[in-house]
């Protein structure tokens, strides 16, 4: 499976998020991914529905709401009609996990779970069929910038070894410290989705970062 290259718009100028949207849609990029915060789940805040609807309108690559939030369930419908083609919630945030989920997909868009860094994999065993996407955080959510979790690498390993018994289909996401320099090793431990934010926007050269993510996995 071809490796997916899913840049944060956090780590965005966002004086000129359209210009960072017209970019990302003249690279290699598959995804968008949507980093929404809500300043109690963790202590940062980004953006809402209005912003997500308009970096929707300007791409139709993949758009991924990753919903770093309180009570998701208030606000699913509102990511769904900003555009999104996959909503992500975190599994600490939900005590009805299996009932999210649902919500997510009576929408007819795709379903994932993210988790923490403290958060063992083996907790996923009982969704694990009914989702699309996990996504490993591997630095500690709120802020963009930080160094990467070394112990993310046994996380997908053994998350890659479930999903090959209960959900082939399964994507894993990692997000959070991902660069040119680590991720070679998270492909090779199973992920398929590489979330990157200040490697691809911070870059002198965007564009060609995102080739060079690309590269590694050919």
């Amino acid at each position: 499976m071809a490796i997916i290259i899913a840049p944060s718009l956090l780590a965005a100028d966002f004086l000129h998020l359209s210009d960072a949207c017209q970019m990302l849609n003249g690279s290699e990029a598959e995804w968008f991914h949507l980093d929404v915060m809500d300043g109690r789940f963790v202590p940062n805040i980004s953006y809402g529905p209005a912003i997500v609807a308009a970096i929707c309108s300007q791409t139709e690559k993949f758009c991924d709401a990753h919903l770093m939030i309180e009570e998701p369930e208030k606000y699913v419908e509102d990511f769904y009609k900003a555009g999104v083609q996959q909503i992500s919630v975190h599994m600490e945030a939900c005590p009805h996990l299996h009932r999210n989920i649902q919500q997510i997909k009576s929408f007819g868009i795709k379903a994932g779970v993210a988790i923490n860094p403290h958060t063992p994999v083996h907790l996923l065993e009982d969704i694990l069929a009914d989702i699309d996407t996990v996504c490993l955080m591997s630095v500690n959510p709120g802020f963009g910038g930080q160094k990467f979790i070394e112990h993310t690498i046994h996380k997908i390993e053994v998350l890659n070894q479930m999903k090959q018994q209960l959900n082939p289909a399964l994507l894993i996401e990692v997000d959070g410290g991902v660069d040119l320099n680590n991720a070679d090793r998270i492909i090779r431990a199973g992920a398929n989705v590489l979330v990157a934010g200040s490697s691809i926007f911070k870059a002198e050269d965007p564009i060609s970062a995102i080739a060079a993510f690309k590269n590694l996995s050919a």
